[in-house]
Order: structure tokens, then C-alpha cells, then sequence
């Protein structure tokens, strides 16, 4: 019992302690720790999905270019929160991205296997491998939200950071694609051609998406985004590097040997 009040306190003293920091960085700005971490201050809210949003969001991950409905995130009546993924294509979730990766994992394996390079280390090869990229994908795109969202105040982006690791998390599926496409038998002399062209389709898609995602949360999501503040060479030049970066990045994630 002793034990469990003492955790306890220990916690709450590393919030009060984490909170006094950024209180003493932001000096007169506003931060709310619970609304940086995740929607509503609720996890749960990321794995709220059913199966017909699972089918969906994957069409949308995969073939952006094709979606004609909007991309702003809908809102609960009467309410300032977002809607779950269940009831909003554009929510993000974590369902997704963790599946994705599982699968990633689990097909670069077995390619391994049937390589005959297959050794139990591989696994944890790729999965550090993995995370590495999911890491620089989200750096990536929480850079791009503080390089065109500041608008010049100094403000802390408030974009809760789940949905950063969530929206960072989708590239998992298109390379969870390109990783299947080696696996399918083919010709040995078409390898190299079919990995090529699975990665540059799906590094495209991937670019498309995301920044759809960021144009979205710099205009709807971002309180302090000042469209004058930040000129159009510079978002454009921005966006354009999010967008390139994903085909060095979905390469290194399908170069599997």
C-alpha cells in the first residue's frame, strides 16, 4: 500500500515538475501538457476504428489522389473535440500504423526466409529499423509544423503528438505494399524493376497524403497559423521537401538483404 502511494506521488511530482518547466519556456504562453499528448486526454481515442473506417482509411493511405471528400476533420456536435476514427475518415488512429508495422516486420522476415538470410536477430533488425523510421517521420513532420506554423509569435504548437505518430505511422502501410510485392513470386530478373516501381508508387501516395495532412493542420488545426506570416515559396518549398523525403525513406525501409 505503501508502495503504490509512493508511486503515485512520484508521479505527480514528475508532472508538477514537467509542468513547471515548459510553464518556465513558455513564459506567457499557453500549454496544456494533456492536449500535446493526445486527443482529449484520452489513448484510447486512437484505436477507436471499426471495420468499415479500416477499409476506407486504407483506400485513402493508398490512392490519396482518388479521395474527393474534404480532408478537414469533423467535429462532435456542440463540442470543441474531434470525432473518432469510427465517425471521421480524416481522424488519425494508431490501429493502423501498428498493424501496418507488425506486417512490415513480419513480410520483410519472412523474405529473409525464403532468401535463406533469415536468423532470429533479423527480426529485431528490422523491427529497430522500423522504429528508426517511424522516429525520423514523425521529426519530420513535427519540424514542418513548427517551421510553418509559427507565425513569428514563438507559439508551441499544440498538434497533439499522437497525432503526429499516428499520421507518421501510415507509411507503414505503403511499405508493408512494397515488402509484399518482393515476397510475390516473379521472375528473378523483374526483382529489382517491381521493387523500384512498388517504392516510387507508393513513396508518391505517401508524399500526396501527407501533405494533404500538413496543409490540413496548418490551416484548421494550427490556432496560431498565419498564412502572411509564412509566404508560398516557403510552404510550398517545405512541403515539397516532406513530400521528396518519402522515397529515400521507403526505400531504406524495403531494402531488405
Amino acid at each position: 500500500m505503501y508502495e503504490e502511494f509512493q508511486s503515485h506521488e512520484i508521479a505527480n511530482v514528475l508532472y508538477a515538475t514537467g509542468s513547471d518547466l515548459l510553464t518556465a519556456y513558455g513564459g506567457h504562453r499557453n500549454i496544456d501538457i494533456s492536449r500535446y499528448i493526445c486527443v482529449n486526454n484520452n489513448p484510447r481515442y486512437y484505436f477507436q476504428v471499426n471495420d468499415e473506417y479500416v477499409k476506407n482509411k486504407l483506400k485513402l493511405i493508398l490512392f490519396p489522389f482518388l479521395h474527393k471528400g474534404r480532408w478537414m476533420r469533423a467535429m462532435e456536435p456542440d463540442s470543441s473535440s474531434f470525432k473518432s476514427a469510427m465517425h471521421d475518415i480524416n481522424a488519425p488512429d494508431l490501429y493502423i500504423p501498428l498493424m501496418a508495422f507488425v506486417t512490415y516486420v513480419l513480410l520483410a522476415a519472412f523474405f529473409l526466409g525464403i532468401n535463406g538470410k533469415f536468423s532470429p536477430e533479423s527480426i529485431g533488425v528490422q523491427f529497430s529499423t522500423g522504429l528508426m523510421c517511424w522516429l525520423m517521420q514523425v521529426l519530420l513532420l513535427e519540424g514542418t509544423l513548427h517551421c510553418l506554423g509559427g507565425g513569428g509569435g514563438g507559439e508551441i504548437i499544440l498538434v497533439p503528438l499522437l497525432d503526429v505518430v499516428s499520421y507518421a505511422g501510415y507509411t507503414f502501410v505503403g511499405a508493408a505494399v512494397v515488402m509484399a510485392v518482393r515476397v510475390f513470386p516473379h521472375p528473378v530478373r523483374w526483382g529489382n524493376l517491381l521493387f523500384c516501381g512498388a517504392t516510387l508508387w507508393e513513396s508518391f501516395c505517401m508524399g500526396v497524403l501527407l501533405v494533404k495532412i500538413v496543409k490540413r493542420m496548418l490551416v484548421f488545426e494550427v490556432p496560431i497559423f498565419d498564412k502572411q506570416m509564412c509566404s508560398t515559396n516557403k510552404r510550398n518549398y517545405v512541403l515539397l521537401f516532406v513530400a521528396a523525403a518519402q522515397f529515400p525513406l521507403l526505400f531504406w525501409l524495403g531494402n531488405v538483404h
